[in-house]
């Protein structure tokens, strides 16, 4: 088994080490040990929990996949296939690689299973490892664990703000406490033509101030170019032109509403103009979050190296990424994932506990964007008091969403409407007598628990 091309090189030049009688983890891996692995499970098991709760279903993909899922979704030119990916060739001929990432592998088994013939969108969440040759250092190896999340099937800006919270909670009840949010908008393919324009327009006129890597993703991609951490090109990069500039007023649209969710949670945000991201079959929203509280090594070549807070997970919406992997059509979806390894590094030391699944006591209902807005802080008072909730956010049309609570034989539905969130109220119905109850949203959880 071998990594790509110039990890290939590297491999090779390194003179052969002798047998000395006692092995040692290959380099960029480790091992986990005693309460290492608890802390490992008990944070994945949280997070599982979580998003459990919020209506997310488990996915495992195999470690193994064809190596053209990769070099399709994230381009030949990218880091992962370019320089970080573990390949091998089967006996029978068969090129296949070491997973990267998740997402591909995600949504190419959305499509192999026909997931596209179920109700959307279809909710799922995931963890294992990782694998990318890099040059290994404090917080990033080359064996790396991941949690993750992926909303198929739907476009609305919710589904966006959804996982960002899920992200968020799942960080701070493993002890993160002071984190920052980092949110951009990259637009679609029609409006992001017209940034890339002016990037390439700005960065024509500084292509002598920048590093050798820079010039070469100018080359390739120059969107590339504002991923890059060497300090020289720092000065430049904020003065290039702002994606959020360009947006078209659809792409304008859905960005103003995922922050209205993230305000409507009391969600802090800082709009960063540099975060960005390569591939093409990226869309709209992307984000990164950071724990303020712990610091490392930048990836920077210049001395002394600069110290950046710890990046704990990212994510994105992902539009096009089904054509490129083979659908007849684009498949909307929008996902993120926590580097399990770094949070473990900061972590609190937060005891962490599974909780087992029940089966959902009520199906929370909301009508209307102003329902919307407030919809996961009624969630979130139901989760914290332990019931069982089932939900579909994307979901707008009343009769679909009961329609729902019947067809799971769920007793109990719970309706906030315009007028509810006026009131700061809701309405508890019994699904089967129809008899309802208005509740003060405070008294909720109580209400709830009295009902047998």
């Amino acid at each position: 088994m071998m990594p790509m091309k110039k990890a290939k090189v590297e491999e090779e030049n390194e003179a052969p080490r002798p047998i000395s009688g006692t092995f040692k983890a290959a380099k960029g891996m480790h091992d986990l040990i005693g309460d290492e692995v608890h802390a490992m499970n008990g944070f994945i098991e949280k997070a599982s929990d979580i998003a459990l709760y919020y209506g997310f279903k488990p996915i495992e993909t195999p470690l193994l996949e064809e190596s053209a899922l990769f070099t399709a979704s994230v381009g030949l030119t990218s880091d992962i296939v370019e320089k970080e990916m573990y390949t091998l060739r089967t006996k029978g001929g068969d090129h296949l690689a070491l997973r990267p990432e998740f997402t591909a592998p995600v949504m190419r088994s959305y499509l192999e299973n026909g997931m596209q013939n179920q109700t959307q969108p279809v909710m799922l969440y995931y963890s294992g490892t990782c694998y990318r040759y890099d040059r290994p250092q404090h917080g990033r190896f080359r064996e790396l664990r991941q949690f993750g999340l992926e909303v198929i099937g739907t476009d609305k800006s919710i589904a966006d703000a959804m996982v960002i919270r899920i992200v968020l909670l799942a960080l701070n009840e493993a002890g993160y406490e002071n984190l920052t949010l980092r949110i951009n908008s990259i637009g679609d393919k029609e409006c992001r033509t017209a940034y890339k324009r002016e990037l390439t327009t700005f960065y024509r006129k500084n292509l002598d101030n920048v590093c050798k890597d820079c010039k070469n993703r100018f080359k390739t991609n120059p969107m590339r170019i504002l991923d890059c951490k060497d300090p020289k090109c720092q000065a430049i990069k904020m003065s290039a032109p702002q994606s959020v500039s360009c947006l078209c007023d659809s792409c304008k649209k859905h960005f103003t509403e995922v922050l209205e969710y993230l305000e409507s949670l009391s969600i802090e945000y800082t709009i960063d103009s540099t975060l960005v991201r390569g591939l093409d079959y990226y869309t709209r929203t992307v984000f990164e979050i950071f724990a303020n509280d712990v610091r490392v090594e930048s990836s920077g070549k210049d001395e002394p190296v600069p110290t950046t807070p710890l990046a704990l997970a990212g994510g994105g919406r992902y539009d096009y990424l089904a054509k490129t992997i083979g659908s007849k059509r684009d498949v909307p979806g929008v996902g993120a994932s926590i580097g399990v390894d770094r949070a473990l590094m900061g972590q609190a030391g937060t005891k962490l506990m599974p909780r087992i699944v029940k089966k959902p006591k009520v199906y929370f209902i909301q009508l209307g964007f102003d329902a919307k807005l407030k919809s996961m802080t009624v969630i979130e008072i139901l989760r914290k008091a332990k019931i069982p909730v089932a939900q579909s956010l994307s979901k707008d049309s009343l009769a679909s969403q009961l329609g729902t609570t019947e067809k799971l034989a769920i007793p109990y539905a719970i309706i906030l409407g315009q007028r509810e969130v006026l009131d700061d109220t809701v309405i508890v119905r019994n699904m089967e007598n129809r008899s309802q109850d208005t509740v003060k949203i405070s008294r909720l959880s109580e209400y709830i628990k009295k009902i047998k």
